[in-house]
This record gives structure tokens, C-alpha cells and sequence, in this order.
């Protein structure tokens, strides 16, 4: 998966960017105070895009 439309998939669900790491970008959730990195890789795995939507509390991006 790539890595713009799994960060345009978080926005849509209320995530916002937090901060910029060394390597990844913080993500958080605001509704439910939960956050995830997120690598700066143009491919993200689609096993890890699961991980990251679960650590958010979003639903499983298709």
C-alpha cells in the first residue's frame, strides 16, 4: 500500500499528524488519545497498515 493514501485513509477517519520523527511521522488519534508511527517508506506493508490502524482505533483500511 502506499504510503499517501494510507496517511489520506487516517486523516478521513479524524487522525491528525503530531509530529516528525527521525524516521517515521507520529500520528494520533484525538477522539480516543491514542498514537502510531508511521515509517516514511513510499510502500507500507499491508500487515503493518493493519497494526497502525488498530494502534489508532481506526477500522482496518481495505
Amino acid at each position: 500500500m502506499k504510503r499517501k493514501e494510507l496517511l489520506k485513509y487516517l486523516h478521513s477517519k479524524g487522525c491528525e499528524e503530531l509530529r516528525e520523527g527521525g524516521k517515521h511521522s507520529w500520528w494520533h488519534n484525538p477522539k480516543l488519545n491514542k498514537r502510531s508511527a508511521i515509517p516514511r517508506h513510499t510502500e507500507i506493508n499491508d500487515i503493518l497498515a493493519k497494526k497502525i490502524c488498530k494502534d489508532l482505533g481506526v477500522e482496518s483500511i481495505k
